[in-house]
């Protein structure tokens, strides 16, 4: 079972990739070493604004079906292959699969894995937390989510971070209004997360998605000014996607380059939704209604 004597994960069995098939567009960068470079602007028109919303009612529904499916003694290999089929039956690629190389249609991070942990034979125990992100392409545009579960009964704290994560994403998504800066969020972010001595991630970041399913433009979680200070306009398209930690906001990476473990290893909790900005506020277009 691919933890360690002190209950911490270590690298498990990966499957071999799944197919897709071949009716079913994939994105641009499926074989490429690097995705193409995004020259737009991060904005986009109602009609495409509506892809990407469909694009992300599919991820935000495979993501139901994947957390109906989390308990204890299933491997996070099985929640993959739920995702996966989820999303292909749908008639959307799975925009992981073989983005920069990664091997697996969603990502599956559990407990100390602050994001990126690749699906494998790791088996889920009761009380730990796993992290599933999910981003589903079709009609040639990206919707990008993810959310904590609870395996079994939890601890307390861990209760606590899961729930301090979801309002800390919200929170920064209210925050984000045209004519802002877009380090307003980190800032919104941090400060509540403070209030609790969490950590937050700093170097892995929120992100300009839509017909590229990264842009370049960075959303931070934490208070970055004055970096990152790309005025938010009307019908700009990122996700919020703040990762706390009951620790250090510190690092490392596994050998498979991908894997991030927060460097205490203490728990670590994720949510994330596309949202497009409006006039008067904001619309998320990852939900599943």
């Amino acid at each position: 079972m691919p933890f360690d004597d002190h209950g911490f994960l270590v690298p498990g069995a990966v499957s071999p990739r799944r197919p897709v098939p071949a009716e079913i567009a994939k994105p641009p960068y499926v074989g490429l070493a690097a995705p193409p470079a995004y020259s737009g602007d991060n904005t986009y028109t109602e009609e495409e604004i509506a892809l990407i919303r469909a694009s992300g009612r599919i991820a935000s529904r495979a993501l139901d079906a994947v957390g109906d499916a989390v308990r204890p003694g299933v491997t996070t290999g099985e929640l993959d292959r739920i995702a996966h089929e989820f999303v292909v039956s749908h008639g959307a690629y799975p925009s992981t699969l073989g983005y920069r190389g990664y091997p697996k249609s969603c990502c599956t991070s559990v407990n100390e894995v602050v994001c990126h942990g690749i699906p494998d034979d790791t088996v889920l125990r009761e009380g730990d937390i796993v992290n599933v992100d999910i981003t589903a392409y079709r009609d040639g545009f990206h919707g990008d989510t993810n959310r904590t579960f609870r395996v079994g009964e939890v601890a307390e704290e861990a209760d606590l971070l899961i729930e301090r994560t979801h309002e800390a994403m919200m929170r920064g998504i209210r925050a984000a209004k045209p004519g802002r800066r877009v380090n307003v969020i980190g800032r919104v972010i941090e400060t509540y997360a403070k209030r609790f001595g969490y950590g937050v991630v700093r170097d892995f970041t929120g992100h300009g998605v839509g017909s590229s399913f990264h842009t370049g433009l960075i959303i931070p979680h934490y208070d970055s000014a004055p970096r990152f200070d790309d005025v938010i306009v009307p019908n700009m398209v990122f996700t919020v996607e703040p990762m706390l930690t009951l620790g250090t906001h510190e690092w490392d990476m596994w050998a498979d380059e991908w894997t991030v473990t927060t460097r205490d290893k203490s728990l670590t909790a994720q949510f994330e939704h596309t949202i497009v900005v409006r006039e008067s506020g904001f619309e998320i277009l990852t939900l599943s209604e």
